[in-house]
Parts: C-alpha cells; structure tokens; sequence
C-alpha cells in the first residue's frame, strides 16, 4: 500500500445525490466542490456510464474528478469501477462529502477513521474494500434531533448557513495547490483551523 503522506493525489469524488430536486440540498455539498474545482481546472464534466457519473480529466493536474449519479448509498459502485479501470489506489482517492458533526463554515481533512454513519463512504470503504482513503468533510452542522437527521440533509440549508458553507467552499478550493503536490499536511493544518470569528463591536447588537 501507498503511504498516504506520499501518495499523489489521482481521483477526486464529491458525493451527493443525483437530480435536480437534490441539487441545493445539505447532502450534495460534495458536488459543490467538484463543480466549482472543475470551473479551475477547466476540465469538463462527461457522463460516463462505464463509471455510473460523471467525470472529468483535469489532464494538466492530472487528476480526474468525479460525481457518481447513484445515489448516496451507492456512491463506491461509481467510485469503484473508475478506481479499477485507472488502477488508482485508495490513498490516492479523496472524498469530499458533507459532515453532521461539524458546523457550517468549517473543515476537516483526514485519511482513514470510521464512517461516522456515513451511507456513501461505508459504500465507497466496501467497493474499496478498505477505509483508507481521503476524506474532505464538509461542515453542514446537526439538527440536534437524530430522527431528524434524513429531512435535515435533504433540505436545502437556510441562506445563513449556505453562505457559511460557501466561504468553507472557497478554503476548499484554496487547498488545490497544496493536494496537487501532495503536501498533505500542510493542506490539513490549513483546513483543519477553525476560522475566526469577527469580533463584535461596542455598537453591534449581541
């Protein structure tokens, strides 16, 4: 196996749900990413059967991108075949998904660990048969209730936190120069602090 602080980054996944009525909802933030580091690399989307999505080869970067159009708890079919096809190894997968446990606004780059109750990475670790690869979560925060949790992903958020989870969105993004050489350190420090808060002024109501 690769040692995952050495490996090159191959394939990058951004989970969500295919169809428009899932398209602004909180589960779909990895396909956020995707689309908006897709526009940066200027590699275009394709759907591929063969990988049950759609893919892009940013050939400069030489990475290639992808949005399985499975559902959620389908998402390691797609991932699966493309990673066999291009003999892309775990450790050079990086998954980008939304995450309950963290607030909007906020990252988490990790490789390894536990599913956190995921349905699409406990898929994508059994197509793998492995839970090491990459993962990019991205703050949607709880609903507090776990009866809730379902509705709550699939929901759009409210505009408050959409526009937090876009700034974290840009971090994201931000993190690109660092993964494409692999300096997977650095990027975790980067994206695993917590932004700072502006501070209120005397004259700003609490």
């Amino acid at each position: 196996m690769s040692e995952p602080l050495q490996s090159r980054l191959r394939l990058i996944v951004g989970l969500g749900n295919p169809g428009a009525e899932y398209a602004e909802t909180r589960h779909n933030a990895g396909f956020w990413f995707c689309k908006r580091l897709s526009e940066r690399l200027g590699a275009n989307f394709a759907n591929e059967s063969r990988f049950h999505g759609y893919a892009a080869n940013a050939r400069e970067a030489r990475v290639w991108l992808l949005m399985p159009q499975v559902f959620m708890n389908r998402s390691g079919m797609s991932v699966g075949a493309l990673a066999r096809f291009h003999r892309i190894l775990p450790a050079e997968i990086l998954i980008v998904h939304d995450e309950l446990d963290i607030p909007p606004g906020q990252l988490r780059l990790k490789f390894g660990g536990g599913m956190g109750g995921h349905n699409g990475l406990k898929d994508i670790s059994a197509h793998l048969a492995t839970q090491d690869f990459w993962r990019l979560r991205i703050g949607i925060g709880h609903p507090g209730d776990r009866n809730e949790v379902i509705n709550y992903v699939l929901k759009p958020p409210r505009r408050e936190e959409r526009d937090e989870i876009d700034m974290a969105l840009d971090r994201a993004l931000d993190l690109w120069p660092l993964l494409e050489k692999a300096e997977w350190n650095a990027a975790m420090q980067r994206a695993n602090v917590r932004p700072v808060q502006p501070k209120l002024s005397k004259d700003t109501p609490a």
